[in-house]
């Protein structure tokens, strides 16, 4: 979606630069400069924002799928590290509340 509000605004800006083609002025011909130069930033900057995060999710991906037995496995090992301390807490927690009814 922001693709396209991107490629919108590109092409309002390129309209624009070019409906004032013709219009005599300093002042018209300094702001289609900078309409013009801030438009090929943004499109330069918009490529670099995609191509490195495109890159970015492609690594990633990768890998995932090469070490996917050893992302499983450290996935059940820290549930069993969390779970293990947390049934060690409940079971204090537990024992406490206990010795507190029988008083």
């Amino acid at each position: 979606m922001k693709n396209k509000i991107i490629e919108r605004l590109a092409k309002d800006a390129e309209a624009l630069v070019a409906a004032t083609k013709d219009v005599a002025g300093d002042q018209v011909q300094d702001a289609r400069k900078s309409v013009d130069s801030a438009l090929e930033r943004a499109k330069a900057f918009y490529g670099h924002v995609y191509d490195t995060a495109l890159d970015g999710s492609t690594a990633v991906n990768k890998i995932v799928h090469q070490n996917s037995y050893q992302s499983i496995a450290i996935g059940i090992g820290v549930g069993a590290i969390l779970g293990y301390f947390i049934a060690r807490a409940c079971k204090k927690c537990c024992a406490a509340q206990s010795s507190d009814h029988e008083e």
